[in-house]
Protein backbone atom coordinates (compact mmCIF):
# COMPACT_ATOMS: atom_id res chain seq x y z
CA UNK A 1 0.00 0.00 0.00
CA UNK A 2 1.52 3.31 -1.03
CA UNK A 3 1.41 6.66 0.77
CA UNK A 4 -1.39 8.10 -1.36
CA UNK A 5 -3.57 5.08 -0.65
CA UNK A 6 -3.02 5.47 3.10
CA UNK A 7 -3.95 9.13 2.99
CA UNK A 8 -7.37 8.59 1.44
CA UNK A 9 -8.37 5.41 3.23
CA UNK A 10 -7.78 3.16 0.20
CA UNK A 11 -7.19 -0.55 0.75
CA UNK A 12 -4.96 -2.75 -1.36
CA UNK A 13 -7.36 -4.77 -3.50
CA UNK A 14 -6.48 -6.57 -6.70
CA UNK A 15 -8.79 -7.37 -9.58
CA UNK A 16 -11.73 -5.51 -11.12
CA UNK A 17 -14.84 -4.64 -9.17
CA UNK A 18 -18.30 -4.81 -10.68
CA UNK A 19 -20.19 -1.65 -9.70
CA UNK A 20 -23.26 -1.79 -11.89
CA UNK A 21 -25.36 -4.46 -10.18
CA UNK A 22 -28.33 -3.07 -8.18
CA UNK A 23 -30.46 -5.79 -6.62
CA UNK A 24 -33.79 -5.44 -4.85
CA UNK A 25 -34.36 -9.08 -3.97
CA UNK A 26 -34.01 -11.58 -1.18
CA UNK A 27 -30.83 -13.62 -0.98
CA UNK A 28 -31.25 -17.15 0.26
CA UNK A 29 -28.49 -18.76 2.30
CA UNK A 30 -28.40 -22.22 3.81
CA UNK A 31 -30.80 -21.41 6.66
CA UNK A 32 -31.74 -17.73 6.38
CA UNK A 33 -33.06 -15.13 3.98
CA UNK A 34 -31.78 -11.59 3.61
CA UNK A 35 -33.99 -8.81 2.24
CA UNK A 36 -33.14 -5.14 1.96
CA UNK A 37 -36.01 -3.08 3.37
CA UNK A 38 -34.64 0.40 2.75
CA UNK A 39 -31.53 1.57 0.90
CA UNK A 40 -29.24 3.90 2.81
CA UNK A 41 -27.32 6.88 1.52
CA UNK A 42 -24.55 9.26 2.56
CA UNK A 43 -25.28 12.92 3.21
CA UNK A 44 -22.51 13.62 0.70
CA UNK A 45 -20.86 10.90 -1.36
CA UNK A 46 -17.11 11.60 -1.60
CA UNK A 47 -16.74 9.32 -4.62
CA UNK A 48 -19.41 11.33 -6.45
CA UNK A 49 -17.35 14.47 -5.73
CA UNK A 50 -20.02 15.78 -3.36
CA UNK A 51 -19.30 18.14 -0.48
CA UNK A 52 -21.45 19.47 2.35
CA UNK A 53 -24.87 18.07 3.20
CA UNK A 54 -26.46 17.22 -0.13
CA UNK A 55 -29.22 14.99 1.30
CA UNK A 56 -30.35 13.49 4.62
CA UNK A 57 -28.17 10.52 5.53
CA UNK A 58 -29.60 7.18 6.54
CA UNK A 59 -28.40 3.60 6.79
CA UNK A 60 -29.49 0.56 4.82
CA UNK A 61 -32.10 -1.44 6.74
CA UNK A 62 -32.14 -5.21 6.23
CA UNK A 63 -34.42 -8.01 7.37
CA UNK A 64 -32.94 -11.42 8.16
CA UNK A 65 -35.32 -14.34 8.66
CA UNK A 66 -33.81 -17.47 10.20
CA UNK A 67 -36.11 -20.08 11.67
CA UNK A 68 -38.44 -18.29 14.08
CA UNK A 69 -36.18 -15.24 14.29
CA UNK A 70 -36.95 -12.07 12.35
CA UNK A 71 -33.93 -9.79 12.78
CA UNK A 72 -34.15 -6.18 11.61
CA UNK A 73 -30.73 -4.62 11.06
CA UNK A 74 -30.26 -0.85 11.48
CA UNK A 75 -33.81 0.59 11.61
CA UNK A 76 -32.67 3.93 10.23
CA UNK A 77 -35.81 5.57 8.86
CA UNK A 78 -38.26 7.23 11.27
CA UNK A 79 -41.04 4.88 12.45
CA UNK A 80 -43.71 6.53 10.29
CA UNK A 81 -41.64 5.71 7.19
CA UNK A 82 -40.04 2.43 8.25
CA UNK A 83 -43.15 0.54 9.42
CA UNK A 84 -45.01 0.84 6.08
CA UNK A 85 -41.79 0.13 4.18
CA UNK A 86 -41.33 -3.08 6.16
CA UNK A 87 -44.86 -4.14 5.24
CA UNK A 88 -44.32 -3.26 1.56
CA UNK A 89 -41.00 -5.07 1.23
CA UNK A 90 -41.57 -8.12 3.44
CA UNK A 91 -45.19 -8.28 4.58
CA UNK A 92 -44.03 -8.03 8.19
CA UNK A 93 -45.42 -5.86 10.99
CA UNK A 94 -43.34 -4.29 13.78
CA UNK A 95 -44.64 -6.69 16.42
CA UNK A 96 -43.36 -9.64 14.38
CA UNK A 97 -39.74 -8.50 14.64
CA UNK A 98 -37.99 -10.63 17.28
CA UNK A 99 -34.62 -8.83 17.28
CA UNK A 100 -33.22 -5.46 16.29
CA UNK A 101 -29.51 -5.59 15.57
CA UNK A 102 -27.48 -2.38 15.36
CA UNK A 103 -24.25 -2.55 13.40
CA UNK A 104 -23.18 0.53 15.34
CA UNK A 105 -24.71 3.04 17.75
CA UNK A 106 -24.66 6.06 15.46
CA UNK A 107 -28.05 7.82 15.89
CA UNK A 108 -28.87 7.63 12.19
CA UNK A 109 -28.73 3.83 12.36
CA UNK A 110 -31.55 3.66 14.91
CA UNK A 111 -34.07 6.43 14.25
CA UNK A 112 -36.90 3.92 13.98
CA UNK A 113 -35.96 1.62 16.84
CA UNK A 114 -38.83 2.66 19.12
CA UNK A 115 -41.27 1.08 16.67
CA UNK A 116 -39.93 -2.31 17.80
CA UNK A 117 -40.51 -2.23 21.55
CA UNK A 118 -41.34 -5.95 21.69
CA UNK A 119 -38.08 -6.98 20.03
CA UNK A 120 -34.78 -7.70 21.73
CA UNK A 121 -32.28 -4.95 20.89
CA UNK A 122 -28.72 -6.12 20.25
CA UNK A 123 -25.36 -4.49 19.53
CA UNK A 124 -21.74 -5.64 19.68
CA UNK A 125 -20.52 -5.46 23.28
CA UNK A 126 -17.39 -3.51 22.33
CA UNK A 127 -19.49 -0.82 20.63
CA UNK A 128 -21.89 -0.65 23.57
CA UNK A 129 -19.11 -0.14 26.09
CA UNK A 130 -17.13 2.38 24.04
CA UNK A 131 -20.06 4.60 23.07
CA UNK A 132 -21.57 4.30 26.54
CA UNK A 133 -18.41 5.68 28.13
CA UNK A 134 -18.36 8.58 25.66
CA UNK A 135 -21.97 9.49 26.39
CA UNK A 136 -21.49 9.36 30.16
CA UNK A 137 -18.62 11.81 29.85
CA UNK A 138 -20.70 14.09 27.63
CA UNK A 139 -23.68 14.09 29.99
CA UNK A 140 -21.41 14.98 32.91
CA UNK A 141 -20.07 17.94 30.94
CA UNK A 142 -23.61 18.99 30.01
CA UNK A 143 -24.68 18.88 33.67
CA UNK A 144 -21.72 21.01 34.65
CA UNK A 145 -22.54 23.50 31.88
CA UNK A 146 -26.19 23.65 32.93
CA UNK A 147 -27.39 22.63 29.47
CA UNK A 148 -30.72 21.00 30.31
CA UNK A 149 -31.69 20.31 26.69
CA UNK A 150 -28.43 18.51 26.00
CA UNK A 151 -28.74 16.53 29.22
CA UNK A 152 -32.20 15.37 28.16
CA UNK A 153 -31.03 14.39 24.67
CA UNK A 154 -28.00 12.49 26.00
CA UNK A 155 -30.19 10.80 28.58
CA UNK A 156 -32.36 9.44 25.78
CA UNK A 157 -29.27 8.18 23.96
CA UNK A 158 -28.03 6.44 27.10
CA UNK A 159 -31.45 4.83 27.62
CA UNK A 160 -31.23 3.19 24.20
CA UNK A 161 -27.76 1.85 24.94
CA UNK A 162 -28.83 0.54 28.33
CA UNK A 163 -31.69 -1.39 26.77
CA UNK A 164 -29.56 -2.81 23.94
CA UNK A 165 -27.92 -6.01 25.10
CA UNK A 166 -24.54 -7.39 23.98
CA UNK A 167 -25.10 -9.49 20.89
CA UNK A 168 -24.22 -13.20 21.20
CA UNK A 169 -21.80 -14.86 18.80
CA UNK A 170 -24.77 -16.56 17.11
CA UNK A 171 -28.03 -14.64 16.84
CA UNK A 172 -29.98 -17.43 15.15
CA UNK A 173 -29.26 -20.58 13.14
CA UNK A 174 -26.98 -19.51 10.29
CA UNK A 175 -26.63 -15.92 11.56
CA UNK A 176 -23.29 -15.13 13.20
CA UNK A 177 -21.91 -11.94 14.73
CA UNK A 178 -18.97 -10.65 12.67
CA UNK A 179 -16.90 -7.86 14.29
CA UNK A 180 -15.73 -5.17 11.85
CA UNK A 181 -14.19 -2.47 14.06
CA UNK A 182 -12.65 0.68 12.69
CA UNK A 183 -15.27 3.08 11.38
CA UNK A 184 -16.64 3.00 14.93
CA UNK A 185 -14.97 1.34 17.96
CA UNK A 186 -17.09 -1.81 17.90
CA UNK A 187 -18.87 -1.89 14.55
CA UNK A 188 -20.07 -5.39 13.75
CA UNK A 189 -22.00 -7.07 10.98
CA UNK A 190 -23.89 -10.31 10.53
CA UNK A 191 -22.43 -13.23 8.60
CA UNK A 192 -24.74 -15.72 6.92
CA UNK A 193 -22.74 -18.65 5.55
CA UNK A 194 -24.35 -20.76 2.85
CA UNK A 195 -23.56 -23.85 0.79
CA UNK A 196 -23.30 -21.84 -2.42
CA UNK A 197 -22.71 -18.30 -1.16
CA UNK A 198 -21.91 -16.39 2.01
CA UNK A 199 -23.61 -13.07 2.71
CA UNK A 200 -22.27 -10.37 5.02
CA UNK A 201 -24.35 -7.46 6.29
CA UNK A 202 -21.39 -5.14 6.69
CA UNK A 203 -22.80 -1.84 7.92
CA UNK A 204 -20.51 1.11 7.37
CA UNK A 205 -17.45 -1.16 7.20
CA UNK A 206 -18.32 -1.31 3.48
CA UNK A 207 -20.31 1.84 2.85
CA UNK A 208 -21.28 1.81 -0.84
CA UNK A 209 -20.68 -0.05 -4.06
CA UNK A 210 -18.30 2.74 -5.09
CA UNK A 211 -16.29 2.33 -1.88
CA UNK A 212 -16.15 -1.40 -2.58
CA UNK A 213 -14.98 -0.88 -6.16
CA UNK A 214 -12.34 1.67 -5.11
CA UNK A 215 -11.13 -0.35 -2.13
CA UNK A 216 -11.82 2.62 0.11
CA UNK A 217 -13.19 2.85 3.64
CA UNK A 218 -15.56 5.48 4.95
CA UNK A 219 -13.72 8.43 6.46
CA UNK A 220 -13.34 10.04 8.88
CA UNK A 221 -13.45 7.05 11.17
CA UNK A 222 -12.42 5.99 14.67
CA UNK A 223 -9.43 3.86 13.64
CA UNK A 224 -8.38 4.01 9.99
CA UNK A 225 -6.02 1.04 10.05
CA UNK A 226 -8.58 -1.16 11.80
CA UNK A 227 -11.21 -0.02 9.30
CA UNK A 228 -8.96 -1.07 6.41
CA UNK A 229 -8.38 -4.47 7.99
CA UNK A 230 -12.12 -4.97 8.52
CA UNK A 231 -12.82 -3.94 4.92
CA UNK A 232 -10.33 -6.49 3.63
CA UNK A 233 -11.76 -9.23 5.86
CA UNK A 234 -15.27 -8.46 4.64
CA UNK A 235 -14.49 -8.87 0.96
CA UNK A 236 -12.35 -11.93 1.65
CA UNK A 237 -15.00 -13.88 3.52
CA UNK A 238 -18.19 -12.85 1.69
CA UNK A 239 -19.64 -13.56 -1.73
CA UNK A 240 -22.37 -10.96 -1.26
CA UNK A 241 -22.22 -7.81 0.85
CA UNK A 242 -25.05 -5.64 2.11
CA UNK A 243 -23.40 -2.23 2.17
CA UNK A 244 -24.09 0.20 4.99
CA UNK A 245 -25.37 2.92 2.65
CA UNK A 246 -26.19 0.93 -0.50
CA UNK A 247 -27.66 -2.32 -1.79
CA UNK A 248 -26.72 -5.99 -1.88
CA UNK A 249 -23.68 -6.27 -4.14
CA UNK A 250 -21.20 -9.01 -5.09
CA UNK A 251 -18.03 -8.84 -3.03
CA UNK A 252 -15.93 -9.63 -6.06
CA UNK A 253 -16.70 -8.42 -9.56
Amino acid sequence: MNASERSNGRCDISGPRSIFLRLNLALFTMSATVRVISLGTLSAHPLWNERGNVRPAHATTTLVVAGKAKILVDPSLPPQALVPRLAERAGVGPDEITHVFLTCLSPIHRRGILAFERAEWLVCEREREAIGVQLIEKIKEAHEAGDADLVQMLGQEIAVIERARPAPDKLAPGVDLFPLPGVTPGLAGLLLPGQRATTLIAGDAVATVEHLAAGQVLTPCFDLEAARESFSEAIEIADWIVCGRDNIVPARG
